[in-house]
């Protein structure tokens, strides 16, 4: 190894192409050795591909990996290739991973990465309602998602009854003592809808009242419940949903299941009207069974000021893990959408067509709900 000579990658250059950098020698070489090259069989598909050009006949590829074991002290060469070679070549030779897995993990790592520095320097947009859509679509779909998905193996119907874009406003009705159908009617619609549009949900106050709720409420979209707000969404060509039963429909007894309640005054048709958005009907099973409600604790619930406090066959009875709903199979029908836009602007003072639609709306509802319920198989699955 004494007189063994490092010859550097890029030094073939030099000694033109029809050369092959030397591979060292443990004893002296001998005179006319560069000449005696060994014969290659050529690889099918590779015939010449990794030979420079104007290499002489019978010279090696550069590729030295095609000529069998090499030793751990062998160079191979870094450098430009001959000529003749492209781009096209060099990523042929790299295996590409199967099925992208590798390229799909490092997109969601610079995504995430890059989500964390807007985060922290306030690059992100936030409209005049609190909603934050990057928050959203980033952080709390991808937290229901595995709800939506596996628990609750909610399957949407009617999802192209939803307008393409323009204003609208989805009712549905409303059960499960805790208010998990509307979280999954959003994440429903944003994942079926072909534009993939957003539910912005109208809410009760006691929603906006509680210290962390509030806030996550707001960034996902949802709003007070109220004439003003529903209009000023409405008329920006959001998609607006409201369960207008309220605490009657989500917290009425499991006897009661699938049987609406009063829609209050009629007050979304109201809405609807002034802005001549279409109303889509809504109708959700499999909300009911998540937390049967046997009794409510009305002292307890007067005493923590919320409207009832709920007594199930788990809760409160088991502790935290009462609170956990059943795994019931869900089903999200929308029915085709009443147009609004027809009607003149002083129809949304009338008191009797506001109620013709009012029930008109209901019993869509109502008439849906049993339809789905003789369709389903069970409750669980």
């Amino acid at each position: 190894m004494a007189d063994a000579k490092v010859i550097p990658f890029d030094d073939d250059r030099s000694r033109g192409a029809g050369q092959r950098p030397q591979r060292r020698r443990s004893g002296p070489r001998r005179p006319g050795d560069g000449a005696k090259v060994r014969e290659v069989k050529a690889v099918p598909g590779r015939l010449n591909a990794d030979v420079p050009e104007g290499a002489a006949p019978g010279a090696e590829p550069l590729d030295a990996g095609a000529v069998g074991p090499v030793g751990a002290d062998d160079a191979r060469p870094t450098g430009p290739r001959g000529a003749g070679q492209g781009a096209a070549a060099e990523s042929a030779s790299v295996p590409e991973p199967r099925g992208g897995g590798g390229g799909g993990w490092d997109r969601r790592i610079a995504g995430g990465l890059a989500f964390l520095r807007r985060r922290l320097t306030g690059e992100y947009h936030v409209d005049d309602f609190g909603y934050d859509e990057e928050l959203t679509d980033q952080v709390l779909m991808s937290l229901l998602r595995p709800l939506y998905e596996k628990y609750f193996r909610v399957e949407v119907k009617g999802i192209e009854n939803i307008p393409a874009d323009g204003g609208a406003l989805i009712v549905a009705n409303h059960s499960g003592t805790l208010p998990w159908d509307g979280l999954m009617m959003q994440v429903g619609v944003h994942d079926n809808h072909p534009h993939g549009r957003h539910l912005r949900l109208l809410a009760a106050d006691l929603v906006f009242m509680l210290p962390v709720v509030n806030e996550l409420a707001r960034k996902a979209g949802h709003t007070l419940a109220c004439a003003e707000d529903a209009e000023a969404l409405l008329e920006r060509g959001e998609l607006v949903g409201v369960m207008p039963e309220g605490f009657k429909g989500i917290g009425k007894p499991f006897g009661e299941r699938y049987k609406l309640q009063r829609f209050g005054r009629g007050g979304f048709v109201s809405t609807a009207l002034r802005t001549g958005s279409p109303i889509v009907p809504c109708s959700i099973v499999g909300a009911e069974e998540i937390y049967p409600m046997i009794g409510n604790a009305k002292t307890v619930a007067r005493v923590l000021g919320i409207p009832y406090f709920p007594l199930t066959p788990t809760f409160p009875w088991l502790g935290p893990l009462g609170a956990v709903p059943l795994p019931t199979k869900w089903t999200i029908q929308f029915g085709e959408a009443i147009p609004t836009d027809g009607y003149p602007p002083e129809a949304a003072e009338d008191p009797m067509l506001m109620f013709n639609l009012t029930d008109q709306v209901r019993e869509q509802i109502q008439h849906t709900l049993y339809k789905l319920l003789v369709q389903r198989r069970s409750v669980f699955f």
